[in-house]
């Protein structure tokens, strides 16, 4: 085998650290020369200003240095043509044209709407280290802040003015603490520009956001859904009929009121509600050692009980995350809370624990099987 024969075969092994995908595969390796130990290699970038490169660089550069004869390696890039970033298009749509992914009969991705009936209970809060604690277990992880108006999900993660790799009209999510994260906010001129869009323009943006972003293979897709149960609700049940909702309360009875109405919302266009979060439930004095309720109790169970009689089966109550203020702390940083302190990690993982198995059997479900 020649020397540039061995030089291809360990460029299959390169994976675009965007893409997932090996470098030969996708058509970015140009041409590869070998003259008195220097190997010449030309590879096109997607987009001229790729923040890959330097990465891209160094991992070519690990897989030819068990190569004896290179003694000297030279990297050149280059920008693909339209129709070569067309050709990467199909590539990773899998030949298709562009589609929701996980609308498609054969997803396995189990995509959970985080809803809420009002704003301010923390349900960004929650969707953002429910991610992070499933990432850390291996899981393949994506959030879709689909709270235009009022996205906070880049600040939460820790990836604020990141902006997504576009290739023409699909781009690639940002990536942080092993999640995948598109955010409406990632779009706008400026991150103090308002969104103000009517309903109709709603579901296309949501209908974007999933369709246009490629999420390579996920297993869990969390979307940050706006408080209430206007058009982003309904619109995720119409573009992903199998998405799950989970509803999230604080322990206030009044909370819990109108948490039921997110969950009643979900159950009429046909989602499974598979859960309640109570946040902000009661702590411990750090001074006296008493319990503290500041937002009262009860409304958890009082959400999950409604939601039961609603949907005529058990609706848990999957966890009580308690009030800390280092949740606050490490949100306004970017920095998760499950990172670092395990008593909440706990509390997520047991949410985890409970909704990573899917309930329900095979029973009764037609299959798509030709005899």
């Amino acid at each position: 085998m020649s020397t540039v024969d061995l030089i291809n075969k360990a460029l299959e092994g390169v994976i675009d650290p965007e893409l997932h995908k090996p470098l030969p595969e996708l058509g970015m390796v140009s041409a590869v020369n070998f003259a008195q130990g220097k190997a010449s290699l030309d590879i096109l970038l997607t987009i001229a200003g790729c923040p890959m490169k330097d990465r891209l660089k160094s991992d070519i550069a690990n897989a030819l240095k068990d190569i004896a004869e290179i003694k000297s390696i030279e990297v050149n890039f280059g920008v693909m043509s339209e129709e070569q970033r067309n050709n990467v298009k199909k590539i990773i749509r899998g030949g298709r044209e562009k589609f929701i992914p996980f609308a498609q009969p054969d997803s396995l991705t189990r995509v959970l709407g985080i809803a809420s009936g009002k704003g301010g209970v923390g349900k960004s809060s929650i969707t953002v280290n429910l991610a992070v604690a499933a990432a850390a277990r291996g899981l393949k992880v994506g959030i879709l802040d689909a709270d235009v108006y009022g996205h906070s999900i880049p600040r939460l993660m820790g990836i604020l003015d990141k902006r997504p790799t576009a290739i023409d009209q699909t781009f690639i999510p940002v990536e942080n603490y092993g999640v995948k994260v598109v955010s409406m906010e990632m779009f706008k001129p400026e991150r103090s520009d308002p969104v103000a869009y009517r309903g109709p323009l709603l579901h296309r943006v949501l209908e974007q956001l999933l369709s246009d972003a490629y999420w390579g293979d996920l297993d869990l897709l969390l979307l940050d859904l706006p408080p209430g149960t206007g058009d982003i609700a309904i619109s995720l049940g119409q573009l992903i009929p199998g998405s799950e909702i989970i509803v999230v309360t604080t322990p206030q009875i009044a909370a819990a009121e109108v948490a039921e109405r997110a969950g009643r919302v979900a159950h009429q266009i046909k989602q499974p509600v598979i859960g309640v979060i109570e946040n902000m439930s009661e702590t411990i004095s750090p001074v006296t050692g008493e319990k503290i309720s500041i937002f009262g109790s009860g409304g958890g169970e009082e959400t999950a009980r409604r939601l039961s009689d609603l949907v005529g089966a058990q609706v848990p109550l999957l966890a009580k995350i308690a009030f800390d203020t280092k949740v606050r702390e490490g949100g306004d940083a970017g920095n998760p809370i499950v990172l670092t302190d395990q008593k909440i990690k706990a509390a997520f993982d047991e949410i985890l624990d409970q909704i990573i198995i899917r309930p329900k059997s095979l029973v009764g479900v037609r299959l798509n099987v030709n005899t």
